[in-house]
Parts: C-alpha cells; structure tokens; sequence
C-alpha cells in the first residue's frame, strides 16, 4: 500500500489518490538529491555528473500509468528539439501505477528491468532509460507520484517542477531557463513560476485501457472498482477509442468519431445517474457547491494516473 513499508503496492486503490495529492518531493529552487543508477544499457549514471555542465529533465513513469502514455510521444520530440550540449533527459522507471497479472509489482530487479525494456522497446523512447531500486529510493525522494518531472539546472537545483509531467509546460519552462542563462551567463533561476500541480484531468484519459491492459485484466479491475463510473467510463471509452491513439495519422475523421463517443458517454453516464439518483444527485459534477460539498475542493477528479 502506498505510504506504507511496501513500496511496491500489488493493486491501485481509491486511497491512493488521497496520498497523491500529499506527495512532497524537492521544490522549485531546493537543491536537487543526487542519486546514482543503472540504465537499461548497464551504464552508471549520476544526477551530479551533470553539474556545472548541463541542465537536465528528470521524468518519471512506468509502462502502466495513462498519464505517463500520454506523454511520451511530446517527450520525445522535446528530447529530440533540446538534447545536446545544455540539456540532458534522464527517464527514471519507477514501481508500476497499475500493477497486474501481467506486469505485477516489482518483486526483483530482473522483473524491473524486464518491464523496463518492454516499455522502452513498445512506446520507442528515445531518451536514456534509468532504473530505480526495488525500494524507490529515488523516486521516494522526489515524492512518489506516478508521472512527475523536474527540470534541474547547471547549479544542481530545481528551475520548475511538473507533479503530473505536461510536456508543453516543461517545453515553456526550459526554453525561459535556456534563455535566462544566455542572457545572464547565470546557472541557476526559478523559471516559470516554478512549478505546476495539478493532476491531469483529461489528456490521459485515451491511454487508460492501453496502459491497464498492459498489467493486465487485475489491473483494469481495480481502477473499476477504485475510481466507480468514471473508472469504468475511461476503460469503455478509451478502448472504443484505442485505434485513434494507435494511428495519429487519420486525425479528421478519428477525432471527431472519438469526441462524439467521448460526449455521448458523459451525457449517458450523467442521465443515467440524474435519473437513478434524481432526490440527491451525488455526481452532479457540474454543480459547483455540490461538488465542494462532496469533495472539499471545486476541482474535478482525474480518470487516469
């Protein structure tokens, strides 16, 4: 279970979103914490390699998370755009988001780096590949979440952080450091505002089923079970929709037949649960006292992690 001695939880439960939205981790301006690894090319990399030298992108992520899919065709095109003599990426894999019969929680290294090399090889990421310790040593140290990412300057400190990683906002925020640090030959500065926290609410949501078939049949269950309707929503949909996400390339059509599916499964969830529930309304998301009520914040709860 999160937060306990187990790092490696073997089902994702509904409390889990709860310990999410405390995660810790460095923040904007903190020096960042070294850390030695291997990578999946059996090299040994530190994060203080780089000090005084480059910038780098530290991205975590599994094979079973949506949000960390979701993501990584634009980190690749960012890697590909700023690689070189400034900046540097590092991917850390950590423990699965969605573990399942398939791709189960970590019990050896071997079964890491295994998933590891599956993930690599499926989603073709270009960047270096490095593998926490079955202990999430690292990622511990930078709070644990699925799919977060920081940018840490030449000065070995954090110039902006993304809890739930959002390649366009990172993209902003290196271009604002590489052009600071041109302007003014300084190594360190906040950029950005220095950071961004909000958990995805959406961009994920085609890459659910993807990412939790991958773990397996266990894995869709417990986001079923853990997140209710809208868990079972972002399965049926994103499956409808999986074609789509696999070929980009026939957009027109594709998109329009997917946000049709998309809405209409909204529309029927809601009709649904207004009529079943018409004296009280429990889901009725777009009523903001309701939902302040409910929740005790007037954010929506995302689908996908």
């Amino acid at each position: 279970m999160f937060g306990s001695s187990t790092y490696n939880y073997e089902h994702f439960t509904h409390d889990l979103l709860k310990e999410f939205k405390k995660a810790g981790g460095p923040e904007p301006g903190d020096v960042a914490p070294d850390f030695t690894l291997r990578s999946l090319d059996g090299d040994k990399l530190s994060l203080s390699d780089f000090e005084e030298h480059k910038n780098v992108v530290l991205i975590f992520g599994s094979s079973t998370s949506p949000t960390t899919h979701a993501t990584i065709r634009h980190l690749n095109e960012l890697y590909e755009k700023y690689r070189g003599d400034e900046v540097e990426f590092l991917f850390v894999y950590v423990r699965e988001a969605h573990p399942g019969e398939d791709i189960p929680a970590h019990e050896s290294m071997e079964d890491k780096f295994r998933a590891a090399q599956f993930f690599r090889d499926e989603e073709d990421l270009k960047m270096p590949m490095l593998v926490d310790d079955l202990r999430g040593s690292v990622h511990r140290k930078y709070g644990k979440l699925p799919s977060s990412s920081y940018l840490i300057d030449k000065s070995g400190r954090v110039a902006y952080r993304c809890l739930w990683t959002k390649p366009d906002l990172l993209e902003g925020a290196i271009a604002e450091l590489l052009e600071f640090q041109h302007r003014t030959g300084k190594d360190h500065s906040v950029v950005a505002g220095g950071e961004d926290r909000r958990m995805p609410k959406t961009f994920p949501l085609l890459y659910t089923y993807r990412a939790l078939k991958r773990g397996g049949r266990e894995a869709i269950t417990d986001v079923e079970e853990a997140m209710g309707l809208p868990g079972k929503f972002a399965v049926v949909s994103s499956r409808i929709a999986q074609p789509v996400v696999e070929n980009p390339g026939k957009t027109a059509v594709a998109a329009a037949l997917t946000a049709g599916v998309l809405a209409g499964g909204v529309y029927a969830g809601y009709k649904l649960r207004q009529k079943r529930f018409a004296h009280r309304e429990p889901y009725r998301y777009f009523d903001r006292q309701q939902r302040v009520r409910r929740t005790g914040t007037d954010d929506y709860e995302p689908i996908g992690i």
